[in-house]
């Protein structure tokens, strides 16, 4: 059982797909400085590419997305990446190798098969690939046989579907509609286009959600043998996405539902067979993923949870960040902007933020907490972060010891809330993110 403790959950604490996070990004990073990250970006190098669209828009989603009902939108869009592609690939250096790919939106499908296909061929021409890795998430709502052919031909392995629940009363409650039979095809797709490491986005905390719906769903996913689950908490800011508003606010479950569902959630997987991957993935033990995991090779990079071990990641696309030691930097979020930046020949660098080496330091620990919940801490650093710690350790949630800090098993739900201990921007903020569980 997990100990239930909802004032050390009480603050919304940030998913730490980056440190510091792209609530710290701002003004003053400019073109040069990221061409300059792009000139020293030397050996592995993970590429992401976004897709700014879907064919219908989820009232829960909060995805940089918009609906792709303009062919001539979508086209513009395809070009200015095209050309991008062809500006990066002028900036990096001759020792750079693309090891791994992964599409991302919105939905990669809500494109054409034959543009996808256009698209990665343009990586072949201009980008130094090295036999990379290929992922992509899918809508399977529009999901169609052509992608069969197109997923083989790129070499896709790892692929990721929208699912979020099986339960139709809570598709009609979400705006996501899609039945069993569209899940079904899905797989199909998937499995004869190559991918062998297929992952399932589930949801919890959702408007008029029981026990018995999510059990029935992760029964099910579990059913088609999904190599991957990621189980996500449903988080509500409708404040910041106005279309949640079309979500009914009064059929949320309260916070003592929404832990006994991430627990209980836990629990069933593992007892499917899934090995934990952090505080949300799971994983079949033979997947890359859980192997990492289980070896203590796991990453966390705005992908989530990851066996990718590369220092830099570079984004492509709308609103699109690129990660390097030293630097973060975000693509402008507005297409227009992102095409009239390409227009003219230059990187649509919009905000991003210097990594200092205390960040860089900072950083490490909150990797290492919430990838093997364990970190090696120097005794400055954590007295730095005792005063916000030390409920934690209280609570037994937590050890430090000969400059190790450990969070115990029980102690799992609260690895965000502890993590952020070490987040020194985390103080005076009053940024909304998500909730802790």
């Amino acid at each position: 059982m997990w100990p239930y403790h909802p004032e050390l959950l009480a603050t919304p604490v940030p998913r730490y797909t980056s440190f510091p996070t792209a609530a710290e990004f701002g003004p003053g990073i400019t073109p040069e400085d990221h061409a300059r990250a792009l000139a020293n970006a030397h050996g592995d190098i993970s590429l992401y590419l976004h897709i700014p669209f879907c064919e219908k828009i989820c009232w829960y989603c909060g995805c940089n997305t918009g609906a792709a009902n303009r062919k001539q939108r979508l086209a513009s869009y395809l070009d200015s990446l095209h050309t991008e592609i062809a500006l990066v690939s002028d900036m990096l250096p001759r020792d750079a190798r693309i090891r791994r790919i992964a599409f991302g939106g919105g939905s990669p499908n809500a494109i054409a098969p034959t543009d996808f296909a256009r698209l990665f061929d343009e990586l072949l021409l201009q980008l130094p690939l090295d036999n990379p890795t290929v992922s992509i998430e899918l809508d399977p709502r529009t999901l169609t046989r052509e992608w069969t052919a197109v997923l083989r031909a790129v070499g896709a392995t790892h692929a990721s579907l929208g699912v979020q629940t099986f339960a139709p009363h809570l598709q009609e409650a979400i705006g996501r509609v899609q039945p069993l039979q569209m899940i079904e095809q899905s797989v199909e797709i998937l499995r004869a286009g190559g991918v062998n490491s297929m992952n399932f986005d589930l949801m919890y905390g959702l408007p008029g959600q029981s026990d018995e719906d999510l059990r029935d769903s992760l029964e099910r996913a579990a059913g088609f043998e999904a190599d991957r689950i990621a189980l996500f908490g449903y988080a509500h800011v409708p404040h910041l996405l106005p279309r949640q508003r079309k979500i009914d606010a009064s059929a949320l479950p309260g916070p003592d539902e929404r832990f006994h569902m991430a627990e209980s959630g836990h629990d069933q997987l593992v007892d499917e067979g899934y090995v934990a991957v952090g505080f949300d993935h799971f994983a079949l033990p033979g997947d890359p993923l859980a192997q990492a995991a289980i070896a203590g090779r796991l990453h966390r990079n705005f992908q989530g949870f990851t066996e990718d071990p590369a220092k830099v990641l570079i984004g492509l696309g709308a609103s699109a960040i690129s990660s390097f030691p030293e630097l973060l930097v975000q693509n402008d979020k507005n297409s227009g902007r992102y095409r009239m930046s390409l227009s003219q020949n230059r990187l649509p660098t919009s905000v991003g933020k210097v990594r200092s080496a205390d960040d860089q330091r900072r950083g490490a620990i909150i990797e290492a907490l919430l990838c093997s919940g364990k970190s090696d801490v120097e005794p400055a650093m954590l007295n730095s972060a005792l005063d916000r710690l030390q409920p934690y350790l209280d609570a037994g949630l937590c050890v430090a010891s000969d400059g190790t800090l450990e969070i115990v098993p029980r102690g799992l739900p609260y690895a965000r809330s502890i993590a952020a201990s070490f987040d020194p921007y985390r103080q005076h903020s009053l940024r909304r993110f998500s909730s802790a569980v």
